[in-house]
This record gives structure tokens, sequence and C-alpha cells, in this order.
């Protein structure tokens, strides 16, 4: 099977992550990502000319790479499971996020505080955001939410905590296991649907 090979616009964009995972924001400028990319200077200003051009550029490939954690082949078919089958499954985007995009994560809180300052920066995370929600509202309703809207918030929440205390908080130097990070979204679930 042949890989495709990244467009310029990916590879200027994932190489903005990177920096941004790297060297936070003040490290993310049109000159860093040619150099870090191997590219002619001046290539990424010819696609993102400016600094908000390049961060809105970020966010839409983090929302695509962030889309590709879990494939859609390994989503709960049916309400057959109904929460257990939804904790396993956000234990295994979390684990993977844990065990192998951790950058993703950082680069996230990058942009995530960059919004809060940035209007325009903001809109569109908000709207790659809606596209991470819905699917989330639909599961636990499958699983026997009432309120699946004020639940998916909750949800979403809780492994944005996990996500941050692993990644940039007290607890990363030890992240935990998948084991105990689907026992804990048992827990919550359990709390919120009652089983």
């Amino acid at each position: 099977m042949t890989t495709r090979s990244p467009s310029r616009r990916e590879l200027v964009a994932d190489t903005a992550l990177a920096l941004l995972a790297e060297r936070g924001l003040r490290g993310l400028t049109h000159r860093a990502v040619d150099e870090a990319a191997g590219l002619p200077q001046g290539s990424t200003s010819n696609l993102a000319r400016t600094r908000a051009a390049l961060l809105e550029t970020a966010v839409r490939r983090l929302a695509e790479r962030e889309s590709a954690v879990l494939t859609p082949r390994e989503m709960p078919r049916t309400a057959a499971g109904g929460a257990a089958a939804l904790a396993d499954v956000i234990s295994l985007v979390l684990h993977r996020y844990l065990s192998r995009h951790r950058h993703l994560a950082v680069a996230r809180y990058e942009l995530a505080l960059e919004a809060t300052r940035r209007p325009e920066l903001r809109a569109v995370y908000d709207q790659a955001g809606r596209a991470f929600r819905r699917p989330v509202m639909e599961l636990l309703t499958a699983a026997g939410s009432a309120e699946p809207e004020r639940h998916a918030m909750s949800l979403i929440a809780w492994c944005d905590g996990v996500l941050f205390s692993c990644t940039a908080g007290q607890f990363h130097a030890g992240p935990p296991s998948r084991h105990d990070l689907r026992i804990g979204c048992a827990e919550l679930l359990a709390g919120m649907l009652g089983g």
C-alpha cells in the first residue's frame, strides 16, 4: 500500500503544530515553519499570509489530525454495548492521545489559549470543536442519556481534564493505563446514566 505524501498545506500545518507543541506560540513564526519543514523561505507566507491565517491553518489541521485518532470503524455501532462500550472507546482515545499524540494535546492548549485573545481564531476553534461534540451526544443518547447535551459537556470536560493533567499538569510523568482510564470513565458514565 502506498502512502500519500502530504500536500504543502498539510506539511506547513503539521510543522506549525509541531512547533506549537515544542516551542509554544512565541516559537511559531512563518520563518520557523519554513526552516523546520525544509521549505524555501517565504513558502509558509504564500500559504498563510498573516499570523492569524497561520493559526487558523493550524486549528483546521489539528481538527483533521484529532479526528484520525479514532477511526470511524472503531466507533461503537449500536447501543448494545451501552455505557461499557462508550467507556471502552473513550479510554482508547485518551490512551492514544497520552501514548502517541501528546504533542497534539499540547498544540491544542496553545491554540485554545490564543483563541481567548483572538475572536477570529475563537470562531474557527469553536467550529472545529462542534464537530466532536455531535458524535459524543449521539453516543450518549445511544447509551441511554436523557440529557445528552449536558452529559456531553460533562464527559468532554472530564476528558479534557484528564488530557491536561496527564500532558501538562501534575500527572504528566505517569499517565494512567487504558484500564484505569476505562474504569474512571465508566464511573463517570454510571453517575450520569444511572448504572
